[in-house]
């Protein structure tokens, strides 16, 4: 029996007046995977993630989110999806235990544990509040308050912007770990391939215009002996 894809867009072509972003673009991300489609600024990272959540409709092409047209989904497929376009929280003025009850009242499905899993590898006391807190440790509750929305489908962009290598690292362990026990699905972007690694089950890699492949992140680093995943990246891309 075919497993329904959670994500699926086909044929997607965009434009920003008579600059082409991409051209029959087509991917699909299937359940209980992390799947990180990375590429250079302005390839067209985020335009995909609005044409996803339906603040963008492309010139042509469609995508679904479990099955549903994202221009038209449903309250309850809404639900289901936990989104994250910029990494830093409001009500800077509350504590990290503040903001947590506040963020729980709208959420029914709400995962406390995952939240304060997270503070925890911080070593942030629930009392502390978050404007005397780094702007790394900031950009770690916002990322807490999604993984504990406890949604289906994570939709993270540009989830490493704000944080440093250690706080990347932390975060990327922490995310798989809590991906793969609980079996939701994470699409990510990303320009910063570091520590990707040991993250995505599968990547997609976006140049100006188009994918250049999309492949199982393992397969794509056995078919390069000796090159990690970044230098792999660049060997695709061309250098920066």
């Amino acid at each position: 029996m075919q497993v329904e894809p959670v994500i699926s867009c086909e044929h997607l072509t965009h434009y920003y007046g008579k600059r082409k972003i991409y051209e029959d673009l087509n991917f699909t991300v299937q359940p209980g995977r992390i799947v990180g489609l990375l590429g250079k600024n302005g390839t067209g990272k985020t335009t995909t993630i609005n044409i996803l959540m339906g603040y963008l409709k492309p010139q042509s092409g469609k995508c679904t989110l479990f099955g549903e047209e994202v221009q038209h989904i449903s309250p309850e497929t809404r639900r289901r999806i936990a989104l994250l376009l910029e990494g830093h929280v409001q009500y800077s003025y509350m504590s990290i235990s503040q903001i947590e009850k506040f963020y729980s009242a709208f959420y029914p499905k709400w995962n406390r544990d995952a939240y304060y899993g997270l503070m925890e590898k911080l070593k942030v006391a629930p009392g502390q509040k978050i404007a005397r807190m780094s702007n790394g440790q900031r950009s770690q509750v916002a990322l807490g308050l999604i993984l504990a929305q406890n949604a289906d489908l994570l939709v993270l962009d540009d989830f490493s912007l704000g944080l440093d290598p250690g706080y990347r690292r932390l975060f990327c362990e922490y995310l798989r770990d809590y991906a793969k026990a609980e079996g939701k699905t994470v699409f990510l972007t990303s320009h910063i391939i570091q520590d990707l690694e040991k993250l995505v089950d599968e990547v997609i890699v976006m140049d100006y215009g188009s994918i250049l492949v999309q492949e199982e992140a393992k397969s794509l680093i056995a078919r390069y002996p000796g090159l990690t995943l970044e230098d792999i990246f660049i060997e695709l891309t061309g250098k920066y």
